[in-house]
């Protein structure tokens, strides 16, 4: 038998059009590439385990099992009956330099990693829309409704313009775009926001439908800043998208302040990024911006920054 030792995915981050994209809206989303999930594959020539690493657990795997509530295990499973294989006489460790309850992907991420690994260690072979599937239905467990943008980007590693159950799109761009991804160091899982949200939307969708709407209206108009280098118009869409959000009840005290914050500082524009209520704000930002925009950031109680950029 012969296989890759490591496997990897990438983090995620949404540009534009998170929650609304649960309903049909656009969304846009990049990997964040220097931050990744792994799966390491150790021969043993014992049972199969799996261990998750930064939890210090060992995961029991039974794929006939239609009752797993952990996501590994339940990834496990899944590719497992997919690849039509034996559990491989293997121990999978995983791993994650992604933080969770962030926005950034981190369930997706590990899930992808560990995919790859099962078909590596099994001498199979799992296409990247059979793994995109996979994962997508973990997902579930993590989310409640996702809507698909995590697993894709994730995935496929490469920007992506993403409507639900539409045709995969990808998007470039014309001049280089710098985001600083700043964490608030408080942890919201996205499945709770995504169903107050789904709660908000039924019992009011008077109320919520409209901004949906423009939500995703923004999302469109801020493909065509990307794709035509208009970054100050960018920043601009990044706060009446993070405003729109507020509306929808998921910003917080934090990422309000991070947000202001940034603008003070000289950023184009800036917003939340994910499933709100904590996890990351990211600001659009120039070479020249981007230092005191750091600087203010972590004065104003960034845990982490994160600088990416985009290019054509």
């Amino acid at each position: 038998m012969s296989f890759k030792l490591l496997t990897s995915a990438p983090a995620k981050i949404i540009l534009f059009g998170e929650h609304a994209v649960v309903y049909g809206q656009p969304a846009l989303a990049v990997p964040v590439s220097q931050l990744r999930a792994q799966a390491e594959i150790i021969p043993t020539g014992q049972p199969f385990r799996l261990v998750a690493s930064d939890i210090d657990e060992t995961l029991p795997i039974n794929i006939d099992d239609e009752l797993v509530d952990n996501a590994l295990a339940h990834m496990a499973r899944l590719t497992l009956q997919t690849l039509k294989v034996a559990p491989p006489n293997v121990s999978i460790v995983v791993s994650s330099q992604i933080p969770l309850a962030s926005g950034l992907g981190s369930g997706a991420a590990v899930s992808a990693a560990l995919g790859r690994a099962i078909a590596f260690a099994t001498n199979g072979t799992l296409s990247n829309e059979q793994l995109n599937r996979l994962v997508y239905e973990v997902e579930g467990l993590h989310h409640g409704t996702p809507s698909g943008v995590d697993n894709t980007v994730i995935v496929y590693e490469r920007p992506v313009y993403f409507i639900r159950e539409q045709t995969l799109e990808t998007f470039s761009v014309a001049e280089p775009v710098h985001l600083l991804i700043a964490d608030t160091g408080k942890a919201a899982l996205t499945k709770v926001s995504v169903g107050d949200v789904r709660r908000l939307h039924e019992t009011d969708p008077a109320f919520t439908q409209p901004l949906l709407d423009a939500i995703g209206r923004v999302v469109q108009q801020a493909r065509t800043a990307l794709e035509s280098g208009d970054l100050p118009r960018l920043g601009a869409l990044a706060l009446e998208n993070h405003h729109l959000l507020g509306q929808l009840t998921v910003s917080s005290p934090e990422l309000d302040t991070f947000v202001q914050t940034a603008i003070n500082a000289g950023a184009y524009g800036a917003k939340l990024s994910g499933g709100g209520r904590g996890g990351n704000m990211i600001a659009f930002v120039n070479e020249q911006t981007a230092p005191q925009v750091e600087s203010a950031l972590y004065a104003a109680g960034a845990t982490r920054i994160i600088p990416i950029t985009i290019e054509p």
